[in-house]
Parts: C-alpha cells; sequence; structure tokens
C-alpha cells in the first residue's frame, strides 16, 4: 500500500512541507529511514537525525523549524507522537481490511455473522455462534458452540474460544489466546484421588478488551469470568475460573490470577506477579513486577515483594536488606568488645 504526501496530511489534519506527491510504503524509525519510509520526530533527542534521515516523509510539530537543509518531505501536525499513533491506527485498520470466507473451513448452517466478515482458512464456527459486523477471524480459529461476538472483533490466528464465551465489541484477541477452557476444580478423595467439578460457566469480555498471545481465561464453575470494559492484558497471562477484572485495568505478562478474585478499575500489575484465590483487590492499585499477593488489597495501594509489602516500606527494608552483612558484622564486633569488656571487669 502506497500513501502519498497528501494523502497523509489529509488523515492527520496536517500541512505538508516539501513535494505533495511523495510516497511512501513503509514505516521506520527516523535513525533508520529509508527511501519509501514514513518517520516521525517527537523526541528533541532525535532531531539531529533529521538532518541526514533517508525517510521520504517526516511527520513533525508545527513549531519545528529546520536549521539545515533537509531532504525529507514534512508534515507538520499539533502533536507528532499522536498523529503518528493515529496513523499506525488507520494504517492496521486499512491492513486487517479482509472479507470473504477462505477454503477449507467449517461454518455451522445455525452460525449467524453480520456485514464485513472475514474468515480465514481452516477455522470453525460451531453451532448457534452469533457474529457482529466487521468481525475478522484469522486462519486455523476455532469458535465453539453458542459463542456470540460483537462488533469490529479481530481474532488472531490459531486463537480458541469455547462454548458459552461472550465478547464484546472493539476486542481483539491474539494468537494462541484461549477463551473459556474448564476452570482448575477437583476434589480430593480420602485416598488422595481427584475428581473433576463440572465448570458449567463462562467467559465474558466486555468492549475494548485486549488479550494477549498465549493467554488463557478460564470459565466459570458457575456464573462467569468477567472481564470489564477496557481491560488489557498482555501475553502468556492465566486469569482463573470466577475471577472478575474491574474496568480499564492492565496487567503485564506472565501474571497469574488465582479463582474468584475480584480486581478493581485502573490498576497496573507488572510481570510475573501471582495473586491467590479469593481476595478482592481495590481499584488504582499499582502492583510492582515478581510481587506475591496473599491478601485483600484497599482502594489505591502500590505494593512490592513476596509477600507484598507498601512500596515506601519495601525500599526502605530494601535498603537495610542490601547492607545486612556490614549491619551482622557490625553487631558481632559489638558483641566481641561486650564480651571483652566484661572479662575485664
Amino acid at each position: 500500500m502506497k500513501f502519498t504526501a497528501t494523502q497523509i496530511a489529509g488523515i492527520l489534519e496536517g500541512e505538508v512541507e516539501g513535494n505533495p506527491q511523495t510516497a511512501v510504503h513503509k514505516l521506520s524509525k527516523i535513525e533508520e529511514g529509508e527511501k519509501g519510509s514514513l518517520t516521525f520526530l517527537a523526541n528533541p533527542k532525535y532531531t539531529p537525525y533529521i538532518y541526514s534521515t533517508k525517510a521520504s516523509i517526516t511527520i513533525v510539530n508545527k513549531d519545528f523549524v529546520p536549521e539545515q537543509a533537509i531532504s525529507t518531505t514534512l508534515i507538520k501536525v499539533e502533536d507528532a507522537y499522536k498523529s503518528f499513533s493515529k496513523l499506525l491506527e488507520y494504517y492496521n485498520q486499512v491492513k486487517n481490511n479482509k472479507i470473504g470466507i477462505e477454503s477449507p473451513s467449517y461454518i455451522s448452517e445455525s452460525a449467524m455473522y453480520g456485514e464485513g466478515f472475514y474468515f480465514g482458512a481452516f477455522s470453525y464456527l460451531g453451532d448457534n455462534v452469533k457474529i457482529g459486523d466487521n468481525v475478522k477471524v484469522y486462519p486455523n480459529v476455532y469458535i465453539g458452540d453458542n459463542v456470540t461476538i460483537g462488533n469490529d472483533v479481530l481474532i488472531y490466528a490459531g486463537a480458541k474460544i469455547y462454548s458459552e464465551s461472550i465478547i464484546g465489541n472493539d476486542c481483539v484477541i491474539h494468537s494462541g489466546a484461549i477463551i473459556g477452557a474448564d476452570g482448575f476444580g477437583f476434589t480430593p478423595n480420602e485416598k488422595g484421588e481427584y475428581s473433576k467439578v463440572p465448570q458449567t460457566g463462562n467467559v465474558i469480555l466486555e468492549d475494548n478488551v485486549d488479550v494477549g498471545a498465549g493467554t488463557t481465561i478460564d470459565r466459570a464453575t458457575l456464573g462467569s469470568t468477567i472481564l470489564r470494559k477496557g481491560v488489557k492484558l498482555d501475553n502468556q497471562i492465566q486469569i482463573a475460573h470466577n475471577v472478575e477484572i474491574g474496568e480499564h485495568t492492565a496487567i503485564a505478562a506472565q501474571t497469574g490470577v488465582a479463582g474468584s478474585t475480584k480486581i478493581g478499575k485502573h490498576c497496573l500489575i507488572g510481570g510475573q506477579v501471582g495473586i491467590v484465590g479469593h481476595i478482592i483487590i481495590g481499584d488504582r492499585v499499582k502492583i510492582q513486577a515478581q510481587s506475591g499477593i496473599g491478601r485483600n488489597v484497599k482502594d489505591d495501594e502500590v505494593l512490592q515483594g513476596s509477600p507484598a509489602l507498601n512500596y515506601g516500606d519495601y525500599n526502605k527494608s530494601y535498603v537495610h536488606f542490601k547492607n545486612l552483612p556490614k549491619i551482622v558484622n557490625q553487631i558481632a564486633d559489638l558483641e566481641k568488645r561486650s564480651d571483652s569488656d566484661t572479662d575485664e571487669q
């Protein structure tokens, strides 16, 4: 796909300074720009590169005035970073605008889908599935019976959506994600043998939820596992049965949340965090990477460590921890002096 400077300026409501017919077909960093590529300058530290970049078009802030000759065509906008992000979003929309049903694939006669539907090869659509408009399902995707999917949803190759799951509008599910597998429910008998507890609930993703590659979200034992509007999950996360995650909470990679835990709104949870089951985490909580959470957490707490402490207390304690060998030696010296003084007396 090729775009001219005039077309890009129209999308971004910007002004062209240079050749309006300059065309680009790819994106690049400003320091690695080459002919036919589009880049941007937002951070002043990168300003020297604009005089040497070979990128054909560069997006800059309106107040940028070159101090030497440049070869790149400029598009001047109010905010170069935001405009470049907007352009990336537009580029993805164009790139993902596939339509049609590829073969071989299977679509149940009772399944329904809306306009602008794309269904990749080797994908499966079960009984009574309902899919909205402009949904894109890439190859090797499994969608089980009685699943409901809203409008403008992207499901990338190899994702699996088990039966009864409900997916809202504008969701993105990346490759290898599994939505609605059985929760980890087993009961032991007197011999220590385990019997499976049937997992009869489902998973609900509300609007604008992103699920990263390789992430797994288990169906509820009863009721629903729920991710509220705007939740963002990174890659390789485990969300157990009956968990509920509040609006606009973001969780980084390799975090595990055990069953029936409730997480509030606007929380930020770092990578490799472990959260036990049956607890409540408040709103706007921040949890640093590799922390272990084993208790209820109040609104606005900032935690680190395992078991997690208040972030400020953890940092103060860590200062002493780093000095622990020195402190131990000082205590040993004091004990020796005390023993010596006792002997002299």
